[in-house]
């Protein structure tokens, strides 16, 4: 079967690739992380795990998907040989887990989109009452299925007609929104403290391993480097566009849209917090609910003093943040949907699968928030061993071939170099087993049941969940790689 879907242009794969980058995750997990890990004291790691994880990986995924024309099941399988397709597999599964509760994410982001317009946002006294009473009800189910039900109809479209046409309209969209929220924190009165703090590193904290450790994990979602997600989007790239330019640009340009959203955050906390302003950014939960649903609404609500400012910035933030979802969650869907077009099945038949499986079983998340976050724990530390998986893919089908061959081949305007080869064969793997190690020592201390699988966020709840997905497709591996379709 011959892939007859393309994006039109670079700008519009570069575009939609970094629709997927950037997500939720650059807006409220990046700013607390930072302030988690001494502010400019992380940054410096941050900033050297682009070089050594995040691009390096996304290089790999645009390559392996433009190379392969598979989602992540074929093309494992087909480079590191048909006995791994259970690999690419479970770095689907990891995705689509993720995809089940992001859905519900991308819901609460449109439910204060609309609070903040009409003002009910700040007719409460009680930020924490006000998200208590909405996350305990049934009105994230209700947001949850608009968002699956839109994202749905995207895909349902195709690349050209669905992905990249929103991917367009929306990606710019979020980045001026950014940008004017930007101006405006930067011009409030004390912002300098914020932008000090973010960008003053402190030596004690810059040798701390855990900041290291919090940098390489943040780094990973910032870019989506391991997801399978680019990997998936790389099917629809034409022979002659190049693999490591699009992959630095959007390394880059997604790591920019974190600094200009972290500005932003911490401006606007420092020049308007008349509270501990670390100890509010630093709550976290799913989510991160301390920082974006309950303390930046009563931050916008003193931005000025006109009640309707104060609603214009509340409601240009919120709609941010829900496009900044809808352009990630796209990709996780799509990545479900190629994964069941590989095995023969037609887009729109998949589409309609995957929503429908997507809404069923995101309802426990909706509904309930210690499934949620027990699912964000397990799926979201799954990501590492994507990562991996990836990785030895590479290592297995020879990492210099795949540089030489693949990534140097046909439609490359910049050429990578050796260093490639260690990154990839030895400096991933090594990343990987230092924090996966150090995940697993420091999950023994923090619960003395640490084996119970029935904790939210436990080693017993993850690893039992992980062995039981990887033990599901290792023993299907085989009809898996039968149904793959064949060119």
């Amino acid at each position: 079967m011959k892939e007859k879907e393309f994006f039109s242009s670079r700008w519009a794969l570069i575009i939609a690739t970094i629709g997927i980058a950037v997500g939720t995750g650059n807006i409220w997990r990046f700013s607390r992380i930072v302030a988690q890990n001494g502010g400019g004291s992380f940054l410096i790691p941050w900033v050297i795990f682009l070089f050594i994880w995040s691009v390096p990986l996304i290089i790999a995924e645009f390559a392996l998907g433009k190379s392969t024309r598979f989602g992540p099941v074929g093309a494992l399988a087909k480079t590191a040989g048909n006995k791994f397709g259970w690999m690419g597999a479970f770095v689907v599964f990891v995705s689509t887990a993720i995809m089940f509760y992001y859905s519900v994410v991308t819901g609460w982001c449109l439910k204060y989109f609309f609070s903040a317009v009409s003002g009910d946002l700040f007719n409460t006294t009680d930020q924490l009452v006000y998200w208590n009473e909405f996350s305990s009800g049934y009105q994230p189910l209700l947001f949850h299925f608009i968002s699956m039900l839109f994202v749905g109809i995207i895909i349902y479209k195709g690349v050209t007609k669905g992905i990249e046409k929103v991917t367009k309209l929306l990606v710019p969209s979020l980045i001026i929104i950014l940008l004017i929220l930007f101006f405006r924190a930067i011009t409030l009165d004390n912002a300098i403290e914020g932008i000090k703090y973010f960008f003053t590193p402190e030596l004690d904290k810059i040798l701390d391993y855990k900041v290291w450790l919090n940098a390489l994990t943040q780094n990973a979602w910032d870019t989506g480097a391991g997801w399978g997600l680019i990997l998936t989007y790389a099917v629809y790239m034409k022979k002659k566009e190049d693999i490591s330019l699009n992959a630095a640009l959007i390394g880059f340009g997604n790591n920019t849209v974190s600094l200009i959203a972290g500005i932003t955050i911490f401006s606007t906390v420092f020049a308007l917090s008349s509270v501990d302003a670390m100890n509010q950014i630093t709550q976290s939960g799913p989510a991160n609910t301390g920082l974006t649903f309950i303390y930046l609404p009563q931050l916008f609500a003193n931005i000025s003093s006109s009640y309707i400012i104060n609603i214009f910035f509340a409601s240009i933030f919120f709609i941010a943040l829900f496009f900044a979802a809808v352009t990630s969650l796209m990709s996780m869907v799509e990545l479900a949907t190629r994964t069941f077009i590989d095995f023969g099945f037609e887009r729109k038949k998949s589409i309609i699968i995957i929503a429908f499986c997507g809404f069923i079983l995101g309802i426990p998340s909706a509904l309930n928030i210690d499934f949620f976050t027990n699912q964000d724990w397990v799926w979201g530390v799954g990501l590492i061993l994507s990562g991996a998986f990836i990785s030895f893919s590479i290592i297995r089908y020879g990492v210099d071939k795949f540089r030489t061959e693949i990534i140097n081949g046909f439609g490359s305007d910049v050429k990578i170099g050796k260093w490639y080869n260690y990154v990839i064969g030895i400096l991933i793997p090594v990343q990987v087993v230092i924090l996966i190690s150090w995940w697993l020592v420091s999950s023994l201390s923090w619960d003395p049941e640490w084996w119970n699988p029935f904790h939210t966020e436990n080693l017993g709840t993850a690893v039992i969940q992980w062995a039981l997905v990887l033990t599901i497709f290792i023993l299907l591996n085989k009809l898996m790689i039968s149904k793959l379709r064949k060119d």
